[in-house]
């Protein structure tokens, strides 16, 4: 009876390690697979950061190298919302402007200008490293070229330059300061909902938009914006001069096209960057000295990290748009 039974032991022990090898070979080769796929996509992660690596640090490099050293003219952006943390904020703008300078092939700067204004303190910081640099370098010219528009703090800022060239179509001027808000005293009316608000400082809640606008509080933000905006126009009468045609609506806000632009005399003539490096400048290279944002930076905001920002844009003060 037990020499009977043996074989049938033995026949059981042989199907139960046929399973238990094909189990391990399916871990093996599950394993296997889950190591190629990550190496994959660990390959494509680290190709990914080589190429956004590339993609920051070719202007630089092409700066640095790819002009080979021959005489240029140097591009400056202004471009987009000028406002600090934005891409065209004061400490950028003039970082290009000082290393564009300090390259001895630089032999004139060409301000990129595409943006409808922005904060009035960034845009004077840099009208002012503008005349800076032009009172200690005066052989070296400045020039704005303006694409689509070029408005108010953006305006401000190219005022400041020996000329400025458009295009036809291109906006140009909006010579004022605004100041926007919104009111909600008689949405919460409506709503039944009492406002309540504590504060030291008798002028602490000005222009709370939960609250009727006090006359004496308009008043004086009224006078702010005038002070501003009369630090505009004795900017803009500084940087052209007698280019400026008497006009009652010069310095309103209104915007002009490029050629209205130089019928009023804002703006100089049409050109464009081509025209204003090889045939003014005399260097037809261009070399883009314009700051790039930091890598991380980047990365950070592909990926979304801007919400300071749009909390930040809830509150927008005094501007020039």
């Amino acid at each position: 009876m037990d020499n009977q039974s043996k074989p049938e032991v033995i026949h059981e022990s042989g199907w139960e390690r046929e399973v238990i090898e094909k189990l391990a070979l399916a871990a093996v080769t599950e394993q296997t697979r889950a190591r190629r796929w990550g190496i994959f996509f660990k390959s494509l992660m680290f190709m990914y950061l080589i190429a956004l690596f590339i993609a920051v640090m070719y202007p630089k490099i092409s700066r640095d190298f790819g002009a080979d050293n021959k005489d240029h003219t140097a591009v400056i952006d202004v471009v987009g919302m000028i406002a600090e943390g934005k891409e065209a904020n004061a400490d950028s703008i003039i970082e290009s402007l000082q290393n564009a300078v300090k390259d001895e092939h630089t032999k004139g700067i060409i301000l990129n200008a595409n943006s409808p204004g922005g904060s009035p303190v960034q845009s004077s910081y840099v009208y002012e490293e503008i005349r800076k640099i032009k009172k200690e370098h005066p052989n070296l010219p400045i020039y704005a070229v303006v694409s689509d528009i070029c408005a108010s703090g953006c305006y401000f800022i190219v005022s400041a330059s020996d000329k400025i060239f458009v295009n036809p179509s291109s906006l140009v001027g909006s010579i004022g300061v605004l100041m926007d808000g919104f009111g909600f005293v008689d949405v919460m009316q409506k709503l039944g909902v009492e406002r309540r608000l504590f504060t030291a400082g008798a002028h602490k809640a000005m222009l709370d938009p939960f609250l009727p606008p006090k006359e004496d509080e308009s008043r004086y933000v009224q006078t702010l914006l005038n002070q501003v905006h009369q630090q505009f126009i004795s900017a803009v009468k500084a940087g052209r001069g007698d280019r400026l045609k008497e006009d009652p609506d010069m310095f309103s806000g209104l915007v002009w096209t490029g050629e209205q632009g130089v019928k009023l005399g804002i703006v100089d003539a049409v050109g464009n960057q081509a025209y204003v490096a090889k045939e003014l400048i005399g260097a037809e290279t261009l070399v883009d000295f314009s700051q790039q944002e930091h890598l991380l930076d980047k990365i950070a905001g592909k990926l979304g990290a801007s919400f300071g920002q749009a909390i930040g844009s809830l509150a927008q003060g005094v501007s020039l748009h």
